[in-house]
């Protein structure tokens, strides 16, 4: 492998290193599948408030991040060739911000664009999607990046069926990255890449019970993630049920609680 462009975090390095035990094995509503499954069960994540700040470098090398529990393993329910390649997350929030931090392995990293609303899902890349007043599961908004920093933000005022409302922008969005390997380049291997973001929360205030959010809300959620040009992912924190990889599933979001627990220090009995 070409020398890395970028040295990687010992926060990624840990991550990776304890995630070894871990088996090595868009945009529309598609129809979902029938088969016959156990009832559904989202999952679960406490998200836990930010006790130190948060530098958004993408490095997450900060002790909150260090601490915060991780949202467990990722599923891929329309995977059908190539190697299942991790991904680790983990979510923080202050008064301010939710703050995402996340770790990928990628053998073949691509990121080409850097704007804003530009064609990010040519890249690799990492979205969070959620309603953030779990009374009107269908009122939704998705906010997708890459590892250079280009990211693209869609509101979904009426559901997955209907369209997205024609212009909207989540302001104060700050997206960081770092990565292991050399970018746009499949004649080699690389290893992962890191990105870490900070989501003002005022951008929701119209549509969320409480700003900042209070202890105990929650918001229904998911992470995705797919590929650029090579092994594309599809893969999920809560896994969708449609035939044909669709991501705007809200019936399938997990629930994300806003903890009054801090991290890296828990002040509460």
């Amino acid at each position: 492998m070409k020398t890395a462009n970028r040295t990687i975090t010992a926060f990624a390095a840990l991550l990776i290193a304890c995630a070894a035990v871990w088996s090595s094995n868009r945009d529309e509503a598609l129809p979902r599948l029938q088969a016959d499954e156990p009832a559904f069960k989202p999952p679960v994540y406490e998200i836990r408030r930010a006790g130190t700040p948060i530098k958004i470098d993408g490095r997450l090398d900060e002790e909150a991040w260090f601490a915060a529990p991780d949202v467990g393993e990722f599923h891929f329910p329309w995977h059908k060739q190539g190697r299942k390649e991790r991904s680790i997350a983990k979510l923080l929030w202050d008064d301010e911000n939710l703050y995402v931090g996340h770790v990928c392995e990628d053998a073949h990293i691509t990121a080409r664009h850097t704007e804003h609303d530009g064609k990010i899902p040519e890249d690799d890349c990492f979205e969070v999607i959620f309603a953030p007043d779990p009374d009107k599961p269908e009122v939704y908004f998705n906010i997708e990046w890459n590892v250079v920093g280009g990211y693209l933000d869609n509101f979904r005022p009426d559901g997955p069926k209907k369209p997205r409302a024609p212009v909207w922008d989540a302001e104060g969005v700050r997206v960081a990255g770092t990565f292991l390997g050399t970018l746009n380049d499949d004649s080699d291997t690389d290893t992962l890449w890191t990105v870490e973001v900070a989501i003002p929360l005022k951008n929701f205030a119209k549509y969320m019970p409480h700003v900042p959010p209070r202890p105990g809300s929650h918001w229904n959620l998911n992470l995705n993630r797919h590929g650029g040009q090579t092994n594309m992912q599809y893969s999920q924190w809560s896994p969708g049920d449609t035939p044909a990889p669709s991501f705007h599933t809200p019936h399938r979001f997990g629930k994300a609680i806003f903890s009054a627990r801090v991290s890296p220090f828990d002040a509460t009995p």
